[in-house]
């Protein structure tokens, strides 16, 4: 693993912790779940926050570069609580992100595969990222979820149907805009050609109506 001083101590010490707080029973239910692509060290999700938040404090001094370096760093092992950490750490750094920090959480979600791992960082990360923005910015940001609504990846086009699911919960959201989306995914999904995926897509349609109870 690149070495690069606080933020790769402030790694090692989330990856001890998070071993130190495993539970074989609850490691061997979990991979299980996750299948073989993911390895998992049996810590809960209130560890692992829990972990995030210790680090934060035990390194005060990382700045917003060491944040989203320190993201990248936990999610490049293969582990679920890892990757797991690297989401607590950008909501925690929500602040400090803007624009730019969409194409490193593209990557992310490209790779997350679960909706452990992809709802929150479409939810709790990208969903507040974009609400924070104005203008231009805004529009611009809007344009990365239209665009990663025609990827063929099916977690971005779930990011995408999930990114505003809080500003929508509060009566804030545009709805208009989230039934054109919705509207786009549900086309893809039925030309047939990968069920799963369409699933994917669909399941995230189907929490935004149920959490947030469509447009009044």
């Amino acid at each position: 693993m690149r070495k690069n001083g606080t933020v790769s101590e402030a790694g090692d010490f989330i990856d001890a912790t998070l071993k130190r707080e495993s539970s074989w029973q609850r490691a061997e239910a979990e991979q299980d779940r996750f299948g073989p692509g993911l390895s998992v060290y049996g810590a809960s999700v209130g560890a692992v926050r829990g972990t995030v938040r210790d680090a934060l404090r035990r390194h005060r001094e990382l700045d917003r570069d060491g944040l989203t370096a320190l993201s990248s760093e936990l999610w490049a092992v293969p582990v679920f609580e890892r990757r797991l950490a690297a989401v607590v750490l950008l909501q925690s750094a929500l602040r400090h992100l803007d624009n730019s920090d969409l194409t490193r959480i593209e990557g992310f979600l490209r790779g997350a595969h679960l909706p452990d791992l992809a709802d929150p960082l479409a939810v709790d990360v990208v969903g507040p990222l974009i609400a924070g923005l104005d203008g231009q910015a805004r529009t611009r940001a809007e344009a990365v979820l239209d665009r990663w609504l025609r990827d063929p990846d099916p977690w971005l086009r779930r990011a995408a149907l999930l990114a505003p699911l809080r500003e929508l919960r509060k009566g804030e959201g545009d709805w208009a805009r989230f039934r054109r989306r919705a509207a786009l995914a549900n086309h893809a999904a039925d030309d047939g050609r990968d069920g799963g995926a369409a699933q994917i897509v669909r399941a995230a349609v189907e929490r935004v109506e149920r959490e947030a109870g469509g447009e009044a």
